[in-house]
């Protein structure tokens, strides 16, 4: 039982800026407007995890911080290489169980992720896995975090989510399978998840929505 060891949360992201975060947002959104988007969906994240009783909250970014921060966070750099080697590298600095999220499901709750900071959380599991519906994953937790639970993963494929899941059982691991949410990449993504939130994420979509109607 690992009962008493608080649990790191830690959020990997992109600082919002336009042309390079959600280019697969453009079109028929603006480079602008997709920016506006990420961070309102980074903005819903971050605000998730600093209602949760989380021993640690982190922010694993590329780039630099922004008045989207609220306080409460560390912030590190990401470290070089592909995702895989970045989320590792994420997991390696952790001093105790930790969970990972990125800054993709603005539909996020704390309702959803608060379990998994609880006392007890890692009792009965080893590891939490939550899918993503295109095929990845939205959620990463580990008990006792091993980079080399993550490095080598193709990531960003429909095979991402099976292949990591599959790497946590071979380990031996005891896995808490989390809902599966759908990640906001397409237009289409996010006006379903725009559709199923109330945060800063609709407000923005509903907001671009309008002038582009106007």
């Amino acid at each position: 039982m690992r009962s008493g060891r608080g649990t790191t949360v830690l959020v990997i992201a992109k600082e919002p800026v336009p042309g390079r975060v959600k280019t697969r947002l453009t079109p028929p959104f603006t480079p602008q407007e997709a920016a506006r988007l990420a961070e309102a969906a980074l903005t819903d994240t971050l605000e998730t995890v600093a209602a949760l009783p989380a021993a640690r909250r982190v922010l694993v970014l590329e780039g630099r911080p922004g008045p989207w921060l609220p306080v409460g966070f560390d912030v590190v750099p990401q470290a070089a290489g592909g995702l895989d080697e970045r989320i590792a590298a994420a997991f390696a600095g952790c001093d105790g169980p930790a969970l990972l999220v990125g800054m993709d499901t603005p539909q996020l709750s704390a309702a959803l992720l608060a379990p998994l900071c609880a006392p007890d959380a890692w009792s009965a599991a080893d590891a939490c896995f939550g899918p993503a519906a295109d095929g990845g994953f939205w959620a990463l937790g580990l008990a006792d975090p091993d980079p080399a639970l993550v490095l080598g993963v193709p990531m960003s494929s429909d095979r991402t989510g099976a292949v990591q899941r599959k790497r946590l059982t071979d380990a031996g691991l005891r896995v808490r399978d989390l809902p599966e949410l759908r990640d906001v990449d397409t237009a289409a993504d996010a006006a379903e998840v725009a559709a199923a939130t109330s945060g800063h994420f609709a407000a923005a979509h509903a907001r671009t929505r309008r002038t582009e109607v106007a």
